[in-house]
Formats: C-alpha cells, structure tokens, sequence
C-alpha cells in the first residue's frame, strides 16, 4: 500500500507540521484514475526556485497561479475546443464573463461593432450601454439583414460582428457563410455566440470566435455555471494575457463538475433535440398557439437555411400563447405543471420564460415588434422528461 509522504523531510516534524505539509503518492506509470481529479488548489509549487523561474520566465510549462491555469480547467478547455474544431479556449466563471473578457480584449475607444437585436439581452447590454461609457460605438440591426450589414461595413471601420444562431429567445437562424464573407471582406471579426446550437455545431464554418454558456448544456444539470471562448490558438494567445487580468476565470471544481456533464452531453443533446421535434410538430396542429418558432418546423422562415448549416435544429421553442396582455401570459404559464418558469436552458427540467419580461426590457417598441416579442411570447427549453408528458402538459394549459 502506498504510503503518505511529506514535502519536507524532518525527522523532528511535529504534527502540527505534518498535518500541513502532506502530499499524495505518486502514481506507478501507465496507473491512472478513470475520472481525472479534480485539482482544488489555487497555488502550485516546484521543487526549485529554477524551476519556478523557469516557468514564470516563459521557458518552461507548469503550473503556479490558479487565475492563471489550472490542469482540471485546462482539461475541460481542450475538450471543448476539440469538439468545436479549433485549438484553443479559455474558460470563464460564465458565459457572461466570457464574451465581457472577450469584448474588452479586443476593443478600445473609437471601436465600432456591430450587433442584432436578436441576441442575448446580456451581450446588447454589455455592448449599448458599458462599452459604450467607453467609446466604443455600434450599430444594432436585424439578423437577416446583410445587405444593411454590408452598408454599415462600407461606412465604419468595423472592428468586430458580434451574433448568434439559433437566436435567443425567437430562434432566428442566421445566414453564418454570408455574415463570414463578409466580415472576410471588411476585416471584420467575427463572434458568434454559438451556445443554443452546442459543441456539435458550426465548428466547420470560418468563425473567428465563438463563445458558450457551458452553464447550459456542457454542465447539463443546472447547478454550475461556466463559460467559454474558442478561436485558433494564436487568436486565444493573444486574448489570453488580458482574460487572467480581467480574472474571472473558472474555478477547478466548476470545470470537474462541467468535464462530469460533458459525459452525456450528446445522450442529452439528441434526446432534448428530438423531443422539440415532436413537441413543435404538436403544438403545431394546435389553434391557440400563434407565430410558432421551431427551427425544424417546414413552416419556419429559416428552415431550409437551418437544414443546411445545422446537424440537427435544437432543444428550443417559442411562441405566443393565448391572449394579449400580462394577465393571458400569466394565466397560461399558471396553469402549467411540468414546465417551470425559470432562466437559462439546457437542464434535466424543461424550462418556460417570458420572453418580454426576461429577454426585451432594454428592448423599445419598435425594436421587441421587430424582433417578433409580443407580450405573451414564451420560450421553451426542452429537457429529458418524456415528450408526450411535456406536449400533454402545454395542451392542457392551453385550454
């Protein structure tokens, strides 16, 4: 049996001493855990200070600092770049820590981007209103409009376009290869927030960045939030010193439970997907249900575009329920049992919100008519339980 041993070697160690400077056996080569462990500690030392030099001099790899890397973190940030076909990423304590470490790297005063309505209201917020108190400009336009895309890029030098596909939460699909030709014609950068199509998805189109909630369905469970940039490795480099900076990056046991989640990300992935498949075509037939969007649906305006860009058409749903003000909204979302009205997506529980309230405050009038937000939208984020449960329970609260 292996035994413990100590960092210093006194033969005239009192307990108090051993009880702080223990270290953990060394395993035989070729021995391994099956489950790699989680490595909770924010320092790291050597047996050296010319190893210790050596690495902070940037002649050596290692580790010292947590902020900076951490080999659980370091794991999971080279899985998910893997998965979505580059060579590097850096991990964050969220989604929103993520493109926020990103847009700050990468802009200064003077900047202009471009953005679209359909989006996340945290990254429109980030870019209208904080970054803005900065001077960096922008213009917000609709995502299928690429010839006012192109007009905007003629008249600004635009640093940086910044989108999604599916949107949230109307799951707008956007025109990926048009919006990369373009961006490739202005030297623009591009970002695409790719968290509602998964790891699986879009890796093999020209984007320079994308970014994820891994809170959603890299964690899979709905108790760890996490987020992620991925790029090629030299665009990661030079992201990488501002990022541990900024220092919101993610903690060892976030990324050991979200490497966890990773395990069945795809068991999760096709079953969520398949069951808004059958719940779309469902609530399709129903007369209550107005402006259904659903990627896969023959009737969604993006259809065909989706079928030629995505390897299936996701786990999310929306509509307009019954009615025409708060009170129909509330009504409808009362009456349901399974569903639970919560943020985020991508969890075991299948998840209701109400798009207005949650998704368009920063939003005017023009702009939530635009984006096709009334005041009964709901969007629907499908989980695992059974599909005819989850379809029977809408149907019933649509009475």
């Amino acid at each position: 049996m292996a035994m413990i041993t100590y960092a210093c070697y006194s033969i005239t160690m009192q307990n108090e001493t051993k009880s702080i400077h223990f270290r953990p056996p060394d395993l035989q080569p070729g021995n391994r855990p099956l489950v790699s462990p989680v490595y909770q500690s924010v320092k790291f030392t050597w047996e050296s200070y010319e190893q210790v030099a050596s690495l902070l001099k940037g002649e050596n790899q290692g580790y010292f600092y947590s902020r900076v890397a951490n080999p659980t973190v370091a794991e999971l940030e080279s899985l998910i770049a893997g998965m979505q076909g580059r060579d590097g990423a850096v991990a964050f304590a969220s989604g929103s820590g993520a493109i926020s470490s990103l847009m700050f790297s990468r802009l200064k005063a003077g900047d202009h981007v471009v953005l679209f309505r359909e989006s996340y209201k945290p990254t429109r917020q980030l870019i209208r209103g904080i970054l803005h108190k900065f001077g960096v400009r922008h213009s917000l336009l609709g995502i299928h409009d690429i010839a006012g895309l192109e007009e905007v890029f003629k008249k600004e030098s635009t640093k940086l376009v910044v989108f999604e596909s599916p949107t949230n939460p109307m799951l707008c699909i956007a025109d990926i290869a048009a919006i990369c030709a373009l961006a490739a014609k202005y030297q623009v950068t591009t970002v695409m927030d790719n968290t509602f199509a998964g790891f699986h998805n879009h890796g093999g189109l020209p984007i320079d960045f994308f970014v994820h909630s891994l809170t959603k369905f890299a964690s899979g469970h709905g108790d760890v939030m996490g987020g992620m940039v991925v790029a090629r490795r030299e665009l990661i480099d030079l992201l990488f010193t501002d990022a541990m900076t900024i220092g919101c990056t993610l903690d060892p046991h976030a990324a050991f439970l979200i490497l966890r989640g990773m395990k069945t990300y795809h068991l999760r992935y096709r079953a969520a997907a398949s069951g808004a498949t059958e719940i779309a075509n469902g609530l399709s037939k129903h007369p209550a249900v107005r402006n259904l969007r659903f990627p896969g649906l023959n009737g969604h305006p993006d259809y065909h575009l989706a079928s030629r860009q995505m390897q299936d058409f996701g786990t999310m749903i929306a509509f307009d329920a019954p009615g025409s003000n708060e009170s129909d909204l509330a009504e409808f979302l009362n009456r349901l049992k399974i569903f639970k009205v919560a943020a985020s997506l991508g969890s075991p529980e299948s998840l209701v919100a109400p798009c207005k309230l949650l998704y368009g405050t920063d939003l005017g009038t023009e702009e939530l008519t635009a984006a096709g937000i009334g005041e009964t939208t709901v969007r629907l984020s499908i989980g695992l339980e059974h599909p005819g449960d989850l379809l029977a329970d809408l149907l019933q609260a649509l009475k």
